[in-house]
C-alpha cells in the first residue's frame, strides 16, 4: 500500500514542478504580441521659433519628437550628436582614438563570431540541463565560471590603492 502512494506523490511532485515560473532570465518573447520594450516615449512637442521656416516633412522618416537614444547619450556625455550622422566618417578629433583602439587589428566579423562562439558555449553547457525536477536559472548555470565576485574585486582594488566607493555589506 505504501509503494503506490509513494509513486503517486513523486509523480504529483514532478508534474507540479513543471508548472513553475521561468523567472526574469527567460527573456524570450511569450507570443506574437507587441513588445513592451519596443515602445519608446517621444520627446515633448515644442513650438517652432518661426512658423515661416519649418523643417521639410519626412514621410516614413524621423521627426523632431522621435527619440534618439544614441544621440541623446552622446550629448549627455559631452559629445556632439552630429558625429553619429552616417556617411560623415570619423571626425578628425577622434582619429587618435580610432588608431589606438585598432592598433592590433580589428576583425570585420567580430559580432558574428562572438554570437557563434556563445551559441556553441551555451549548447555545450546545456547538454544535461534539460533533465531537472525543479526550475533553475539556466543563465547562471551556463556562465557560473565567468561570474565576477564584486566583493573580491573591491578588496583587490583597495589593496592596490585604488579609490573605491562604499559597497553594501556582503551577505553572510
Amino acid at each position: 500500500m505504501r509503494a503506490p502512494l509513494a509513486l503517486i506523490m513523486i509523480a504529483t511532485a514532478v508534474a507540479v514542478s513543471g508548472c513553475s515560473s521561468k523567472g526574469l532570465r527567460d527573456i524570450r518573447p511569450q507570443g506574437s504580441g507587441p513588445d513592451e520594450f519596443g515602445v519608446l516615449p517621444v520627446k515633448p512637442l515644442t513650438q517652432p521659433k518661426d512658423y515661416a521656416v519649418l523643417p521639410a516633412p519626412t514621410p516614413g522618416g524621423a521627426n523632431l519628437t522621435d527619440p534618439n537614444p544614441l544621440g541623446d547619450a552622446v550629448a549627455a556625455l559631452g559629445g556632439k550628436e552630429s558625429a553619429l550622422v552616417p556617411g560623415q566618417g570619423v571626425p578628425s578629433s577622434d582619429q587618435a582614438l580610432i588608431a589606438a583602439s585598432g592598433r592590433y587589428g580589428v576583425p570585420a566579423n567580430t559580432r558574428v563570431a562572438l554570437a557563434e562562439e556563445d551559441a556553441a558555449f551555451r549548447k555545450r553547457q546545456g547538454r544535461w540541463t534539460r533533465l531537472r525536477l525543479f526550475p533553475v536559472d539556466r543563465y547562471e548555470q551556463a556562465y557560473r565560471k565567468n561570474a565576477i565576485n564584486p566583493f573580491d574585486q573591491t578588496e583587490a582594488f583597495r589593496r592596490a590603492g585604488a579609490a573605491t566607493p562604499s559597497a553594501p555589506p556582503e551577505d553572510e
